[in-house]
């Protein structure tokens, strides 16, 4: 069976982009290379230059691994954390009651 290949669209590059740039970023100001970052996340180089492109072909787990040795694992954690169009749909969800219960 073979492979679905995914498609990106061009907003989600960006994003992807945007955030391998401020994992290099946060890399260079630790003084840190990339065969030390590589090592301490147990990943190969060619994987760090490519999440520092922002591949959407590299796993979250090894995401997830940078930012550990960068110590920005916290940071993946704000991911979706304040859904304020989710809370207004559940919101509009609730329903109230049509009659005041008896007494």
């Amino acid at each position: 069976m073979p492979k679905k290949k995914i498609v990106i669209l061009p907003k989600t590059k960006r994003i992807l982009t945007e955030m391998g740039e401020n994992i290099k970023l946060a890399r260079l100001r630790r003084k840190l290379s990339t065969e030390q970052v590589a090592e301490r996340a147990n990943i190969s180089r060619p994987t760090l230059s490519a999440i520092e492109k922002g591949s959407p072909t590299v796993s979250m787990g090894a995401y997830l691994m940078v930012l550990q040795v960068l110590g920005l694992e916290k940071d993946l954690g704000l991911l979706a954390k304040d859904d304020e169009l989710g809370r207004k749909l559940q919101d509009a969800e609730i329903s109230t009651a049509k009659r005041a219960p008896k007494r």
